[in-house]
Formats: structure tokens, C-alpha cells, sequence
């Protein structure tokens, strides 16, 4: 988004002006072009037309300094747009709405099949965890009914089980988790021939929650996977 200034504003406007609007919870960033900075901007944008800049380049004062303002949320574009327009100072504010606007459709519509895939996944892992539990509980049943009978508790059986379930989840977790790792700066090259390397870098903190936050998803699943799977069985 960018906000033009009008001419009259001093140094000491401008910064007030832009710690005013960085203070802003919505707000990411905002950036000061000066005039001389936007005239660089515009012969750059518009190097295959050196007619028209040399028009601009005879009355420089026709490009106004500006505040590139970054949201820290793309739908938020709307609410600080309408704040921007009622300030003293701001000239003009301009954001690409139809742009943005098919950015955050298309950014929930992704959102959307993300957490339909992982509720999919996450459900059919339970059932397989569930039934290699079963599979295992069968399996054992001899040594399970030998342990009864010298006295050993249903939670005392169930718990190797519960492990059991918990470990496979974060077998499958983790495989993922490192098959990320290591495919993420591949992927990363891959599009950097046709984006911008910056848009697409993905930070490593970043990176690092959602690993946390797989295993812990893994884990879960396979606490529930085994709690399923001994369902109807081990009971007093």
C-alpha cells in the first residue's frame, strides 16, 4: 500500500505521520520514499519510455513522497486504507484491491483444502494406527491373559500399547518433518528462477513451529489411533 504526502509536510510530519501508522496493530512495516527516491523508482519502472521521463524529470515536484506501508495480514488492506484517507497529510492512498482481493480468495480457498486434506489424513491415520493396535492386541493375547492372571492391571497392559501408538505417530511425523528439510531449499531454488527469492523464502523459525507442531499432531493421532484400537478390548 502506498500513501502519498502532501507537499507542506515537514521532516518532523513525516516521521510523526510514520510512527503514528507503524504503531498500528495491523501494520507490519511502513517505509519513507522520499521524492528523489519515487523519481529513481519511476525511471526504473519506466526505462522503455524515455519521452516520458524526461517530462517527469523537467518538473520532479509532479511525483510526491510517499509511505509504503506492508499489513502484517493482506485482508487488512481495507480497514487501514479507510484510516489512511481521513489523516492529515495523506494526499492519496493507493492499493491494488482487485489484486489483493483475489490474493485472500485464493489464499483461504488453499487454507481451506490444507485443513481438509490434514482432517482426511489425520482420520485415516487413526484408523491405520487403530487397527495395527487391534493387530497387536490379537497377537498378544496369550501373554496378555498370562498377565491378568498374575495380577496385572488393565492400565498396567494398556500403556505399552498407548506408547506404541504414540511412537508410530511420531515415526510418521518425523519422516515428514525431514523429508521437508530436506526438499525445502530445492524447492526453494526451483522458484526462485521464476519469483522473487524473497517472496518465496520461507524462515527457518518459521519452519521450525510447523515442525513442532507436525510431531505434536503426529502424536496426538497416535495416542488416538491406539486408544481406538483397544476399544473393546482390555476392559475390567
Amino acid at each position: 500500500m502506498i500513501a502519498f504526502l502532501t507537499d507542506d509536510l515537514t521532516v518532523e510530519d513525516v516521521e510523526l505521520l510514520q510512527g503514528e501508522i507503524q504503531g498500528w496493530e495491523e501494520v507490519e512495516s511502513v517505509t519513507y520514499f522520499s521524492k528523489a527516491e519515487a523519481l529513481d523508482e519511476f525511471r526504473e519502472l519506466f526505462a522503455d519510455q524515455p519521452a516520458l521521463i524526461e517530462v517527469v524529470e523537467e518538473d520532479p515536484s509532479t511525483l510526491p513522497a510517499s509511505l509504503r506501508i506492508r499489513p502484517f495480514e493482506a485482508g487488512d488492506y481495507s480497514s487501514i486504507t479507510n484510516r489512511l484517507v481521513s489523516m492529515a497529510g495523506v494526499r492519496e492512498v493507493s492499493a491494488a484491491e482487485e489484486a489483493i482481493d483475489a490474493l485472500v480468495t485464493r489464499s483461504n480457498s488453499m487454507r481451506t483444502f490444507a485443513v481438509t486434506v490434514s482432517i482426511v489424513l489425520g482420520a485415516a491415520a487413526v484408523i491405520l494406527i487403530a487397527n495395527t493396535i487391534r493387530m497387536a492386541i490379537y497377537a498378544r493375547r496369550d501373554e496378555i491373559g498370562i498377565m491378568k492372571l498374575v495380577g496385572a492391571g488393565n492400565w498396567f497392559v494398556r500403556i505399552p500399547f498407548l506408547l506404541e501408538g504414540v511412537i508410530e505417530g511420531l515415526a510418521g511425523a518425523l519422516l515428514a518433518v525431514i523429508v521437508v528439510g530436506f526438499a525445502h531449499p530445492s524447492i526453494v531454488q526451483m522458484l526462485s528462477t521464476v519469483a522473487d527469492p524473497e517472496a518465496i523464502d520461507v524462515p527457518i523459525r518459521f519452519l521450525v513451529q510447523q515442525s513442532l507442531l507436525v510431531l505434536s499432531f503426529g502424536a496426538i493421532t497416535g495416542l488416538l489411533g491406539s486408544a481406538f484400537g483397544m476399544w473393546g478390548f482390555l476392559r475390567d
